[in-house]
């Protein structure tokens, strides 16, 4: 086992469920309170930043909830109805404690394939993979990011330590992110 699975072997699908889906509620406090004081104090920048936590958070639920479902093979209508909690207000927390009560959320990561014929599907390989390289994963989800949310023509100025002009582009960022995740891999 490698030193990011035994890391990641101690954050068990029913802990970062768990963590994943009071963070979703607690964000939908933040946007609710930030849109109070958007109508209240004319303060729509409350709006803005809170809807951005409230936005990544959302989409961080989403994603556990789907690899959470596939972990624990969960059928598409559980794993569904999960992801759908996220858009009601604070209801992850009561499928979160069905879901606890209902053992749904038992056991550890699945990194190995089984006699079971669902680890032969493509996803559910493609999951295993996922949690063998979390680093990887993670530089590219991020290197995924720079390139959806940053324009191909973005260019953003500044100027260097040594006060030469520079241009930072969306190719320097992606090229950057993949430096870092090979600093990671070389530590780790």
């Amino acid at each position: 086992m490698t030193v990011a699975a035994t890391r990641t072997a101690r954050l068990t699908p029913k802990k970062l469920y768990r963590i994943v889906a009071i963070a979703e509620a607690i964000t939908w406090t933040l946007l609710i309170s930030a849109l109070i004081l958007r109508a209240t104090a004319d303060l729509p920048i409350a709006v803005t930043i809170a809807g951005s936590i409230h936005g990544f958070v959302f989409l961080a639920y989403g994603a556990t909830a789907v690899l959470t479902a596939i972990n624990q093979r969960w059928g598409v209508g559980l794993g569904a109805l999960a992801v759908i909690t996220a858009i009601v207000p604070y209801a992850t927390i009561p499928f979160d404690f069905w879901a606890q009560r209902a053992a749904k959320l038992e056991g550890d990561w699945r990194r190995e394939a089984t006699d079971n014929p669902r680890d032969q599907r493509w996803f559910d390989r493609l999951v295993r993979w996922m949690l063998n390289h979390p680093y990887l994963l993670t530089a590219l989800i991020l290197l995924a990011v720079v390139v959806l949310v940053l324009p191909p023509d973005y260019a953003q100025s500044f100027t260097g330590p040594d006060g030469e002009h520079r241009v930072l582009t969306t190719s320097i960022a992606a090229v950057g992110l993949l430096g870092a995740y090979g600093a990671i891999v070389t530590v780790y």
